[in-house]
């Protein structure tokens, strides 16, 4: 049965949302905590780390001025590059299908994630979702220079306009707090994942909210008979 969508394209938080690198971010934040003199987070803590651009959790975590922020960020990028981006890291069950038939159904797509853009480049690759999207945005090396949630997601919407997307009717799929303020400067409605990294609280302000990747797809395409 043929499907259309009713958002003229979607853009897509990264990490809690389509992909779980949490493995992987707990073993190098410990390694870059404990070298700067701070105790390692535990698994439960993730959630203070997962979603904000890290030269922000670094100061608000763990009280570093930016300058320390600066060289922590550096120091746990470094390891990442070594450890391999894609270390650890899986896709949440079912996601890759809903980003392919969302493709097949002639949706456009971007990622519009704090990661740097290198990071969520190799993971688009690796996971095989590159040909999906029409664009894949992410922060600057610097995680200064583009690293708002409300830049990077202006960045995808402007990408996707110089494709010649429709922009008209975008929607954000994320999972932090992070994602819907971003998108409030954008005027973009936010449909909130709860499979992510995040506090109940958060999805205050999102147009809608789901528990799993079948009530996402509900939203996300809809038959030609009923829509």
């Amino acid at each position: 049965m043929p499907v259309r969508s009713p958002f003229s394209c979607v853009l897509w938080d990264v990490d809690g949302t389509i992909v779980d690198a949490s493995e992987g971010i707990l073993r190098r934040l410990a390694v870059t905590l404990e070298h700067f003199g701070h105790p390692a987070p535990t698994h439960a803590e993730l959630v203070h780390w997962i979603g904000p651009p890290m030269f922000e959790s670094f100061q608000t975590n763990v009280g570093m001025t930016p300058e320390q922020s600066t060289e922590a960020v550096t120091f746990y990028r470094v390891l990442g590059k070594a450890d391999g981006y894609t270390t650890g890291a899986r896709l949440y069950p079912g996601i890759a299908d809903l980003i392919a038939d969302l493709a097949a159904a002639g949706v456009p797509q971007a990622t519009a994630s704090s990661k740097p853009e290198v990071q969520v480049r190799t993971l688009v690759d690796h996971f095989g979702l590159a040909p999906s999207f029409t664009a894949v945005t992410g922060a600057t090396p610097d995680e200064r220079t583009l690293a708002t949630k409300a830049d990077i997601i202006g960045e995808a919407l402007r990408r996707l306009d110089a494709a010649g997307v429709d922009t008209s009717r975008p929607v954000l799929i994320g999972d932090r707090h992070h994602d819907i303020d971003g998108a409030a400067v954008h005027d973009v409605p936010v449909v909130f994942v709860r499979w992510g990294f995040s506090w109940p609280h958060e999805s205050e302000g999102a147009s809608a909210v789901v528990d799993t990747v079948d009530e996402l797809r509900a939203l996300l395409l809809v038959s030609e008979e009923t829509g």
